[in-house]
């Protein structure tokens, strides 16, 4: 549907495919995208199925701000309408977050509604090529130059999605989603080619040299801990039930736990030799800060090795398969697979979470597409050391990933190496909107960080090159 508003700063088109007469469109499609041919200075693209208040929709109000600001795109917060189970609608606020530089996540949040100035829309589309099914969308707001957020609720729209944050977070790895996975990533990389950001494994520097011998042990299980009585005893004893022909420990530190995790723990280690219990002397620390501690302990292997405080690994020759390995992929990280379960191991939706979207030769450059890396985790501490994880509870891991990946290869398992247990007390559970919103603003500022890392390394390869 075509319609037209016009605010006292001059007219603005107006299309939602859900209107249009017949079948919907295909409307993230470049055949779609293509066919809407503005004419007006301004455009809004709206993709609610049913949108109610069209003739209170505040066009002026964002053709004022696009004049203002010289935006190419706009997008404002919004009301949302949810349905309650006895049959009554709630209506909720639905903040957004900012657009940073290196948001390029294929499912940043914009909302339904898209503002465009026409020019820069129709360039966009004009360059896009006529292939794309499912990702000309994601193609078009790569290339606004200058993207705008309105933090003003401007439009209500209905609730798309009622899952909760633990059930829509591993979307992008079910393979029933690996068609649109593969476009997506073309478009990502295409895009970071374009900027001078894209890595290639003949730049990859070698590993460095350092002495095997100068670590307590070969393999070292971090388990950072807080208030998980109920769960750390099994992930505990899953990883000193490894069967190794080399040494190893579990390092499980304790950040403070007030819920009996401190007592079990400090029995526990009286009876286990393998087990050190370190409680850390800072009370500030995040997730990545006790990684920090287990990885500059006198105790740490030569490899570390993830392990949650909720999991438990799928066999006892996982230790033995990461170094095995590390060995024949000359690797800097490692990342396994896992498979998600419910407390009695039984697999629950969507099942082997095993990242094959991950491929050696555009990995880490599909990296800053994605929104994780996956798990188990293992690192050679050597190099950990010189470059710590930030001090976070979230996102501490893909910061590492990110950083590493940029100048050494990471190397994947993709079989099973440990079971994801999901209850309700998992950190990640049933996240609110605002908490979502703050972890995922957190890893677009550490994408943004590497995209201009990565524009200088790539101006610096280009220069030596001339040279």
């Amino acid at each position: 549907m075509k319609k037209s508003f016009k605010p006292a700063t001059g007219a603005v088109e107006y299309y939602n495919p859900f209107l249009t007469e017949g079948q919907v469109p295909p409307f993230r499609s470049s055949a779609y995208l293509k066919s809407i041919r503005p004419e007006s200075a301004y455009m809004v693209l709206d993709l609610r199925p049913d949108p109610e208040d069209l003739e209170y929709f505040p066009a002026g109000r964002l053709v004022s701000i696009a004049e203002d600001t010289g935006a190419d795109m706009l997008y404002a917060d919004y009301y949302e309408k949810a349905a309650r189970e006895d049959g009554t609608v709630e209506i909720r606020k639905h903040p957004l977050i900012d657009c940073q530089k290196g948001a390029l996540r294929d499912d940043f949040d914009f909302g339904p509604v898209f503002f465009f100035r026409s020019s820069s829309f129709r360039k966009a589309v004009a360059a896009m090529p006529d292939s794309y099914r499912y990702g000309a969308l994601y193609a078009l707001r790569l290339a606004m130059k200058r993207i705008v957020h309105v933090n003003e609720y401007l439009y209500t729209a209905a609730a798309a999605d009622l899952r909760k944050s633990g059930e829509r977070q591993f979307d992008y790895v079910d393979p029933k989603n690996r068609e649109v996975q593969l476009e997506m990533e073309g478009i990502c990389t295409g895009y970071l080619k374009k900027k001078g950001a894209l890595l290639s494994p003949e730049d990859r520097k070698p590993l460095p040299q350092y002495d095997p011998e100068s670590f307590p042990v070969k393999v070292s299980v971090v388990i950072p801990v807080y208030n998980r009585r109920n769960t750390i005893a099994d992930a505990v004893m899953s990883a000193l039930s490894q069967r190794c022909p080399f040494g190893y420990n579990v390092i499980v530190v304790d950040n403070h736990s007030t819920d009996g995790t401190s007592e079990f723990l400090a029995a526990l280690a009286e009876k286990e030799d393998g087990l050190v219990h370190l409680i850390p002397e800072r009370t500030d620390l995040g997730i990545g800060g006790c990684w920090n501690c287990a990885i500059d302990s006198e105790y740490c292997g030569e490899f570390a090795v993830q392990l949650d405080s909720d999991d438990i690994y799928s066999s006892d020759d996982v230790l033995v398969r990461i170094v095995d390995e590390f060995g024949k992929q000359e690797c800097a990280m490692l990342v396994g697979s896992y498979l998600m379960t419910d407390f009695s191991l039984s697999p629950i939706p969507p099942g082997i979470i095993d990242h094959k979207e991950w491929t050696d030769s555009n990995g880490m450059n599909n990296a800053l597409r994605v929104n994780g890396l996956g798990a188990p985790r293992a690192f050679r501490t050597a190099l950990v050391r010189n470059c710590p994880f930030p001090n976070t509870s979230y996102g501490e891991d893909y910061a590492m990933g990110l950083r590493l990946g940029r100048e050494y290869k990471i190397g994947r398992i993709y079989d099973v190496l440990y079971y994801c247990r999901r209850w309700e007390g998992n950190s990640d559970a049933a996240l609110s909107i605002e908490k979502a919103n703050a972890n995922n603003f957190y890893k677009d500022r550490l994408r943004t960080w590497e995209l201009k890392a990565r524009i200088r390394l790539g101006r610096e390869r280009k220069k030596g090159r001339l040279q």
